[in-house]
């Protein structure tokens, strides 16, 4: 049984262009879906390979780090193909992984993504293959993706059950995008 207040760090990415070399990523500390206890903030490299590390090292580092539960992330990658190993990530923090996706990722679509930006496909489709399988759950009657690193299916849809309190995306990422669009466009927009 999962609790309701249970503390969870949602991580996003701010919007960003072409030219920046270094993305803003949010994370918000949320007991369930309800109350923000805390945020913290780091940059990562455009379409680099170092949002593992970053993720690791600011979990290390925050106050909050006793209380965090769960770590949510919005999408595979931050700051465009910057993907996080999430297998990495729960193991070094030792706590659960749970990333959410709107809608299934088309891998054609994504490989000649990555061709068009000059990334390493191999290394990067492997990265993605490592996360495991995608899971589906229905949020408020429509369909939400899941990836999930230290935490069962049933655990998962529990915690996004408590979490995802005002809309399809649980509160701890919603709140993270809004929070890291109004810092980089002076307004928060567009949905999480």
């Amino acid at each position: 049984m999962v609790k309701r207040e249970i503390r969870i760090l949602g991580i996003d990415d701010a919007p960003f262009s072409k030219r920046d070399k270094n993305v803003l990523a949010v994370g918000s500390v949320f007991r369930g879906g309800d109350y923000m206890d805390g945020l913290i903030s780091f940059k990562v490299q455009r379409d680099g390979n170092d949002s593992t590390e970053k993720i690791i090292r600011a979990v290390k580092k925050t106050k909050h780090r006793r209380q965090i539960q769960c770590i949510m992330i919005d999408g595979l990658a931050l700051g465009g193909f910057n993907l996080v190993d999430i297998q990495e990530l729960q193991k070094k923090t030792k706590m659960p992984v749970i990333v959410t996706i709107r809608k299934m990722p088309d891998m054609a679509e994504i490989e000649k993504a990555l061709r068009a930006a000059r990334l390493n496909i191999k290394e990067k489709m492997k990265l993605m293959q490592k996360a495991g399988r995608i899971y589906r759950m229905k949020v408020k009657g429509r369909n939400l993706f899941l990836q999930l690193a230290g935490i069962d299916l049933r655990k998962a849809r529990n915690i996004i059950s408590i979490s995802a309190t005002h809309s399809l995306i649980p509160e701890p990422l919603r709140i993270s995008h809004l929070i890291a669009s109004g810092i980089i466009k002076g307004e928060s927009k567009g949905r999480a």
